[in-house]
């Protein structure tokens, strides 16, 4: 049997070795409970609007009503939502949840192709967009089965028109979502009974085929995690007293787990950032709230401390600052904690594990260089080339087991027999080492995956676009260190005989198929990629050019 030194480490700081990952039948239930419990509370604020918890109880019933009378939705539906840090998005993912639908999260920036994609893999028929992403939905909506298409405004939800880009003319009998909320608040809901093992969410995480495949999240998934991390940090989840500053996008499991259903869960007042690159904007709602929480990836840490108002916050009430996505690095930990007083407290996790595994306990007090403990029901092995335990103290291929792990990818048979060991454990593609008293380190990455901005990007997608490009014969990209966003796509190129390409004339080829932070920063020409005996792109050596 492999060894858990983690056990003593919960033993001397007072953290149970397990959770509860039935203390509510559905995450529904958990938030139907914040609901009632926190009724007369703010829960979110943006664009100087503030909806209570009532308020959202309400305008998400009315939309759960909507969708279950005028569209026929039953349970195990799946409805895409492609939505920024709007107030909306909080309602319209309770409504889809309450009305017993799987929710598709979409990131509002994806290109035509790759929205195609999520689309026709989950099977979507249904999806809330905002106004301003339509134009990409127009590209390709005849190619997928959506019927129909709810669009959304940054005031939806608050009874408040705020100005939003118009809606692409081609998506002619478009609902806006004002309407939707206005007709179901005059229908009734009809409860659905969930299960833990009912799918709550299909979260898209990057193809290593070029594809990205959806990981089948169920209700228990997301009410252990929320289960464990609140086991973690009982300090930084007192009910009804938390303030948290929501940048990270909704979309992204680490925010849509931590920020919104955890923090939901106990009371929280979420400010919701819906545009963190502008940083005036940023710090102002900041000043404002002054969060006793904050969550982020490294980049946005990097970034504030760089703002010269950051200074002027109150972070009096500031006691946790919570990073993850990408690996925090600790002089950006230090710049911060020298403004905030606080250091930056660092988690692992990936879609596939709903997505908390290891977290820096209360008993931290400084930045660790590590991902913290395995949280509670968590087992973690660091299985080496063979398949057989590491020797404690070595380095192995991080794999794991807790009730937060996904029961597999949504339609991927051939994947799911490849991402779990034979005895059950998850497959993460990182390799890492633990230390005496538990503490899991990421030393590096098995696959060659790059984290750009804490969002996965996979070689073979971006190889799959720019081979695409006329001119380019072949091609291969590795992630190399970058300032601002951790890691920078790095591409290099063979050209076809007597192509007269350019730098330029590629990157603007990626930036048509690509989101932008998949987009090559720079790109370098080759007479030859090197290669392994039997063809295979050498990736590692692509390192020393």
């Amino acid at each position: 049997m492999h060894q858990q030194p983690w056990l003593a480490t919960y033993r001397e700081n007072g953290i149970p070795a397990t959770v509860n990952a039935d203390a509510y039948p559905s995450v529904v239930a958990l938030l139907d409970e914040a609901m009632q419990t926190f009724a007369d509370k703010p829960a979110f604020r943006a664009f100087g609007q503030m909806l209570t918890y009532a308020d959202v109880d309400r305008q998400s019933a009315a939309f759960a009503a909507w969708l279950q009378h005028k569209l026929g939705v039953k349970k195990g539906d799946r409805i895409a939502v492609m939505c920024p840090n709007f107030i909306a998005f909080p309602i319209a993912c309770l409504g889809i949840l309450r009305a017993g639908a799987i929710q598709v999260n979409v990131n509002p920036l994806y290109t035509p192709r790759e929205l195609e994609h999520q689309l026709n893999d989950a099977g979507c028929e249904t999806i809330v967009i905002f106004s301003g992403s339509t134009p990409t939905l127009a590209e390709v909506l005849g190619k997928t089965g959506i019927k129909t298409v709810i669009t959304v405004a940054p005031g939806d939800g608050t009874g408040v028109a705020l100005p939003s880009p118009p809606v692409d003319a081609r998506l002619t009998g478009a609902m806006a979502l004002a309407d939707a909320l206005k007709e179901g608040a005059g229908l009734t809901r009809t409860p659905v009974p969930m299960r833990g093992d009912d799918l709550i969410f299909l979260q898209y995480t990057g193809g290593t085929t070029g594809l990205s495949k959806g990981a089948a999240l169920t209700h228990r998934n997301l009410v252990a995690n929320t289960e464990q991390f609140k086991a973690m940090m009982p300090d930084a989840l007192r009910p009804g007293q938390e303030v948290v500053v929501t940048a990270i996008p909704l979309y992204h499991i680490f925010a849509l787990m931590v920020n919104f259903i955890t923090y939901f869960s106990v009371g929280a007042d979420n400010w919701l950032v819906a545009n963190p690159r502008d940083m005036d904007g940023f710090v102002e709602t900041f000043r404002q709230a002054k969060p006793t929480v904050f969550m982020g990836v490294n980049t946005l840490y990097a970034g504030l401390t760089m703002h010269p108002k950051l200074r002027e916050v109150d972070f009096s009430r500031l006691r946790l600052s919570g990073g993850g996505g990408a690996a925090v690095v600790g002089a950006v930990s230090d710049r911060w904690k020298e403004i905030t007083g606080q250091f930056i407290r660092e988690g692992y996790g990936l879609s596939e594990t709903s997505p908390v595994l290891s977290f820096n306990p209360a008993s931290i007090q400084d930045f660790s260089g590590t991902t913290g403990l395995p949280v509670p029901g968590t087992d973690i092995r660091l299985l080496d080339d063979a398949g057989m335990d590491a020797a404690p103290g070595e380095s192995g291929e991080i794999c794991a087991k807790g009730p937060q792990v996904m029961p597999g990818y949504w339609n991927q048979p051939e994947a799911n027999a490849a991402a779990f060991t034979p005895d059950g454990y998850f497959r993460t593609g990182d390799v890492g080492v633990i230390t005496p008293e538990g503490f899991l380190k990421i030393v590096d990455r098995k696959k060659d995956m790059v984290l750009v901005s804490g969002f996965n990007v996979y070689p073979n997608e971006i190889e799959a676009v720019a081979t695409a490009c006329p001119g380019v014969a072949e091609c291969a990209c590795i992630g190399v260190p970058d300032d601002k966003t951790g890691e920078a796509v790095k591409l290099f190129v063979v050209k076809a005989p007597g192509a007269t390409l350019t730098a330029d004339d590629v990157i603007a080829h990626c930036r048509k198929e690509l989101t932008a932070y998949k987009v090559p920063k720079t790109v370098v020409f080759l007479d030859a990629l090197p290669k392994s005996t039997v063809g295979k792109i050498l990736r590692r050596d692509l390192r020393t050019i």
